[in-house]
């Protein structure tokens, strides 16, 4: 028996859905396409929204929503966590067994 490649896999799929799903491929179809219709239009509405000079408000000064940090003086070391854990090297052999 001669094995199946990828076309033949497509053409028994193909085949199985008209005879399977024959009656609902025209609602299929019509819902696939509404989906396209609507994520196109969202798409050109997103590239509206980017466009230069169609803000409908001017942007406002942001306000710091929280206090700005003190700037890192270099002269003290940075004070870091210590984290625990466990390093695992296999070296260049790999794993042992």
């Amino acid at each position: 028996m001669p094995h199946l490649q990828g076309w033949h896999l497509v053409i028994i799929i193909v085949l199985a859905l008209l005879l399977f799903a024959g009656p609902k491929l025209p609602k299929i179809a019509r819902s696939l396409g509404q989906s396209m219709r609507i994520f196109k239009s969202e798409v050109r509405q997103m590239k509206d929204d980017d466009k230069p000079g169609t803000a409908a408000t001017p942007p406002s000064p942001a306000a710091p929503s929280s206090p700005t940090a003190a700037p890192h003086d270099p002269a003290q070391p940075s004070q870091k966590a210590p984290v625990e854990g466990r390093i695992v090297d296999d070296g260049p052999q790999g794993p042992r067994a």
